[in-house]
């Protein structure tokens, strides 16, 4: 990701990079490098499942931290506490904890009822609330950095205390309230706690020291023109060997049960949609200013994938249908936030005006 510090205009999308303007293509060329690799090499995902440090996947987190580390570099500490209001915040934690995590389970009984195992899976992408990609979409989409970085900050925090909760309420309590068969879940906290703590805590704590230590050494114009473009491509790199590894991990699967992807497809592309799409027009009813109502759209609709699939893969194995539904889910997330992207750099130019502070009338 090169540098997107430049102030959003009605031409945005023209002052993106190369690399940037073509990102849907290099994604979609990731995923099939990602699934030919999987699908050609015997035992590939096995190999890179057994490369990891306790139960944190080594080639995951090189690519997750790979990705995280530049955007969060990016962010100005300093103005945090100016992005935050309290009906941004309110508004953040109902879309993220309430309707999203009941939509999926929802979705994923209406149209998997026949599927225990993928259903399953679903679920557990909808209770994890997106702490990673989610600020590189918003960085292309000219959203609040500040605002964004504090909404994952918040959704880390919950995610430690509250998604083995929701796990047993999703998924044991409720389907038993209402007659339903489920598989269950069962994640230790400190398992939640330690995913938090490598995938945005290191990033974090590396892109605060990287600022405050760069803008004091250097001035911030130094750090801002000529040191965050250096390292702005780091993260496009890491979002594409990160997909690459996820796709080889269940290539062969997804090669040989196409019918079942497109089954997990449909409700993922639903909720995206609803989610994203029910968020921004209702920022827009709340008059919240552009670059604030994009963060928040994009936090609400983005899940904490690579949590998803270590807790499936922890609780039902990497081959199972449940690990199954977690690679399905940034298969269908990348690209559809990725065109959500243009969608919201259109939306400004359509219903705000000139500056993005006040939505037409």
């Amino acid at each position: 990701m090169t540098d997107t510090s430049i102030e959003p205009s009605a031409d945005a999308p023209a002052q993106l990079s190369t690399l940037d303007r073509f990102l849907p293509v290099w994604i979609g060329a990731a995923m099939l490098i990602g699934i030919v690799l999987g699908k050609a090499i015997p035992d590939l995902d096995e190999t890179l499942d057994a490369i990891k440090i306790d139960t944190v996947s080594l080639p995951i987190a090189i690519g997750l931290l790979a990705m995280m580390y530049p955007v969060l570099a990016k962010v100005k500490y300093t103005r945090i506490g100016e992005s935050l209001d309290r009906r941004s915040l309110v508004m953040s934690l109902v879309l993220n904890w309430l309707i999203g995590p009941a939509l999926m389970f929802a979705l994923a009984w209406i149209l998997l009822p026949d599927l225990p195992e993928y259903r399953t899976g679903l679920i557990i992408v909808g209770l994890a609330r997106c702490i990673a990609m989610v600020l590189i979409w918003n960085d292309l989409a000219c959203g609040s950095r500040e605002l964004a970085a504090v909404l994952v900050a918040i959704n880390s925090l919950f995610q430690i205390v509250a998604y083995s909760i929701l796990g047993y309420f999703y998924l044991e309590l409720l389907p038993e309230w209402l007659g339903l068969d489920s598989d269950g879940i069962d994640v230790t906290m400190w398992e939640i706690a330690k995913s938090v703590l490598i995938f945005l805590g290191i990033p974090l704590l590396a892109g605060f020291l990287t600022r405050t230590i760069g803008e004091r050494a250097k001035g911030v114009e130094w750090y801002e023109e000529r040191f965050l473009p250096r390292i702005g491509p780091v993260a496009l790199y890491g979002l594409l060997f990160t997909i690459v590894i996820l796709f080889a991990l269940q290539g062969e699967q997804i090669t040989e049960q196409p019918w079942d992807v497109a089954r997990i497809a449909v409700p993922l592309l639903i909720y995206f949609a609803l989610m994203w799409f029910g968020s921004y027009f209702a920022g827009l009813k709340m008059g919240f200013p552009y670059e604030r109502n994009t963060s928040i759209a994009f936090t609400a609709a983005g899940n904490n994938f690579e949590l998803a699939i270590a807790v499936s893969i922890g609780v039902f194995g990497v081959t199972s249908g449940q690990a199954l539904a977690g690679v399905v889910g940034p298969l269908i997330e990348v690209p559809v936030l990725v065109a959500l992207v243009y969608v919201s750099l259109w939306a400004k130019r359509r219903y705000y005006d000139t500056d993005g502070v006040r939505p037409r009338s």
